[in-house]
């Protein structure tokens, strides 16, 4: 499959099969979150990787949706500030950039293995660092359950590529 056709092919899965994620399709996921460019090449960023039927009454505090439960995984990419490349223009710290470009390869990857995902930014951060047992300097991103979907892509709404995309100085 091409990328284009891969893009196409992802969509935020809202229903999860209750069959296991197998080991091998686990580890490449995962290697492609390692392989994913960060400012610097720091990798400011770990992977916790969490069996649902292991941690259930955590993951709900962290986000309440039925559906987040259902899948036999969830993975949480989290940040390392001080790992990260910071602008010296304006200080800005890239972890969080470096953080969803690590996401947006785990999403990419499980997709086209045929797993479903469903990117997560609108979880509870406290529940998260208490029910991670996050260091001191490290931040939970973004969340996503990982399993075979048990649902069927909608259309995709998106804005004109005209209204997106303009070439030469504003």
């Amino acid at each position: 499959m091409n990328f284009l056709d891969l893009v196409r092919q992802r969509y935020s899965v809202r229903a999860f099969r209750s069959e296991p994620v197998e080991d091998e399709k686990l580890q490449q996921i995962l290697e492609a979150a390692q392989l994913a460019p960060t400012a610097a090449n720091r990798q400011p960023f770990r992977v916790v990787v969490m069996r649902t039927s292991e941690h259930r009454a955590v993951l709900q505090q962290i986000y309440g949706q039925g559906w987040f439960l259902e899948a036999p995984l969830v993975l949480c990419v989290c940040g390392v500030s001080s790992e990260a490349w910071v602008r010296r223009h304006d200080g800005i710290n890239y972890v969080d950039v470096d953080a969803a470009i690590v996401m947006d390869h785990i999403v990419l990857a499980a997709t086209s293995l045929g797993l479903g995902t469903c990117w997560i930014g609108a979880f509870n951060p406290d529940a998260a660092r208490n029910g991670l047992n996050l260091p001191t300097g490290y931040h939970a991103v973004a969340f996503t359950p990982l399993g075979y979907p048990d649902d069927h892509p909608g259309p995709k709404r998106r804005k004109e590529l005209s209204d997106l995309v303009k070439f030469g100085p504003w």
